[in-house]
């Protein structure tokens, strides 16, 4: 098959080790920049140009879209299903996943556990809000943030105020969630592929420090996910319509509970956790839908 994997990032270790696994399997691949894509639009023959040149042949495409170019990569990618290409993560569903907000909407109508959330239109009842997801502390997220960034732990009322303030001054939309205390700055990263979790870890925040993100000091484990976290992440998988899913949740008193699922899963922090060979699994499944 001819594979392309668009990929603003090709040195990227995900990239190298999706391309490493299809070319084991016996593909022809191609790592496609999708910034530097020019998209024809017309009734009946929509093409890609790539460096000038046409794109044609393919008979899949990975979708590895960085959250600062969300806007056009889905151009792109709802170019190729014009063009009739399999796609691992489809355009609509990539869109819904990079807005927290209609992300957690979603998935609460699909009935799954969430942290306690408020969102407001710069609501000047600041003291209400933080009462409203059980008073300090609280965590604050910009609606627009990846990675950890632009998430802020505010451990007494007055500070959650004084953030929450600052940030609609700024115009910058927030939303503002419960602290999970007897997560203990950890979390669970469960990778659903085709309806299938294939793996998980455990993720710990270094000390001191209560987002567990990899790239921020934190360490990661391989987890036995129990049967209510199994089922937990492939419904929000499914909820969100990704074939292809990173779910990230926290153990809580009350089960698991869903904090985002991310529609481009960094693949080095579960394979060097688990040791299960996720790429070939990616591929795998592009087998079994064409």
């Amino acid at each position: 098959m001819n594979i392309n994997i668009l990929s603003a990032a090709p040195n990227l270790y995900s990239t190298q080790r999706i391309m490493e696994a299809a070319t084991k399997r016996k593909h022809t691949v191609s790592i496609i920049n999708h910034t530097k894509c020019d998209i024809v639009i017309e009734k009946k023959n929509p093409c890609i140009y790539y460096r000038g040149k046409k794109i044609e042949n393919v008979d899949a495409v990975i979708p590895r879209i960085g959250a600062s170019v969300t806007f056009y990569g889905t151009a792109v990618v709802r170019q190729f299903e014009m063009m009739r290409c399999f796609t691992t993560t489809e355009s609509m569903a990539l869109v819904r996943s990079r807005d927290k907000l209609r992300s957690l909407q979603i998935l609460s109508r699909a009935g799954l556990g969430l942290p306690k959330t408020i969102f407001t239109n710069y609501s000047k009842n600041v003291a209400g809000i933080i009462e409203q997801v059980g008073g300090a502390p609280v965590i604050i997220k910009l609606l627009e943030g990846t990675q950890g960034i632009g998430v802020i732990l505010a451990e007494t009322n007055k500070a959650a105020e004084s953030v929450i303030e600052a940030f609609n001054n700024l115009q910058a939309r927030v939303i503002v969630q419960e602290f999970i205390k007897e997560a203990g700055g950890a979390d669970i990263r469960a990778i659903v592929i085709d309806g299938r979790v294939i793996g998980a870890m455990k993720r710990q925040g270094k000390e001191g420090e209560f987002r567990s993100n990899l790239h921020r000091g934190g360490s990661a484990e391989v987890i036995e996910l129990t049967d209510e976290e199994e089922t937990a992440a492939i419904k929000a998988a499914k909820a969100m319509g990704l074939s292809i899913a990173g779910v990230d949740m926290l153990q809580s008193s009350r089960g698991p509970l869903i904090l985002e699922v991310n529609s481009s899963p960094g693949l080095e922090g579960i394979e060097k956790a688990t040791g299960i060979d996720v790429a070939r699994e990616i591929i795998k499944f592009i087998e079994r839908s064409i």
